[in-house]
């Protein structure tokens, strides 16, 4: 037998016969809407380092707060589409505009962080999804409580650590919400692949998902790319 002679269907490797069609076609439009806030948070993130907007740094952080609670406050319905994207719209830039701070502080350090940080998040959120949509219906649902628990350990490493001080507690911390941050890439897409087989098609809101464990990702990544940039600085 001839192991080099075969035929390869590469089709195949893309075909999710365990999703229906109609959730097929939600996943696009979610997709679609991710890559728009991704464009529109570039884009915020590069006003906000150019102008030097740092100093509204609170305000544009409350501003993405209120938005995000406006459009899950807003029903979901072809009266409401385009209300709620220009409203993921807003939320997508001042989203970005917030990262500014943390994007300077890398560029003071090394600028070669910021590409390194955004390609190994994309790497990793492609290859998490790719895991969540190839896996079996529901295999990754059970990851919900672990992945709560470990936020809630965070948030109590981060309240001790306001009184320890720790450098350690805190890279602890980074790497650990590292860690549930990627858990959450599966959890999500899973959860979004699960409601809209319920009938959920609100694609807008399950961007913001996908959305905020993305930046969530970069953001770790960026800390902890920084934090060793400086640790080899200070060694030489």
């Amino acid at each position: 037998m001839d192991i080099f002679n075969r035929n390869i269907n590469f089709d195949a490797l893309f075909k999710f016969s365990h999703i229906s069609a109609s959730t097929q076609q939600h996943l696009k439009k979610v997709y679609a809407s991710f890559a728009l806030c991704m464009f529109l948070a570039a884009a915020g993130a590069y006003l906000n380092v150019v102008t030097q907007l740092v100093q509204f740094g609170l305000l544009t952080g409350l501003g993405a707060l209120g938005l995000m609670i406006w459009l899950m406050a807003t029903p979901h319905s072809r009266e409401t589409e385009e209300k709620r994207l220009a409203i993921l719209a807003g939320f997508a830039f001042l989203t970005g505009v917030n990262l500014g701070p943390l994007l300077e502080m890398c560029i003071a350090i090394n600028p070669s962080i910021i590409p390194t940080a955004f390609l190994g998040t994309a790497v990793i959120f492609s290859c998490f999804s790719l895991s969540a949509l190839f896996a079996k219906r529901r295999a990754y649902l059970y990851l919900g409580g672990v992945l709560f628990s470990g936020l809630f350990l965070m948030l109590l490493f981060s309240l001790i650590n306001i009184f320890l001080g720790s450098t350690w507690l805190f890279t602890a911390n980074l790497y650990i919400g590292l860690m549930v941050m990627c858990g959450f890439v599966l959890f999500d897409t899973q959860l979004i692949i699960e409601k809209a087989e319920n009938g959920d098609k609100d694609y807008i809101w399950h961007c913001v998902d996908l959305f905020l464990d993305f930046v969530n990702i970069f953001r770790e990544l960026m800390v902890i790319l920084g934090m060793n940039e400086n640790k080899k600085k200070k060694e030489k």
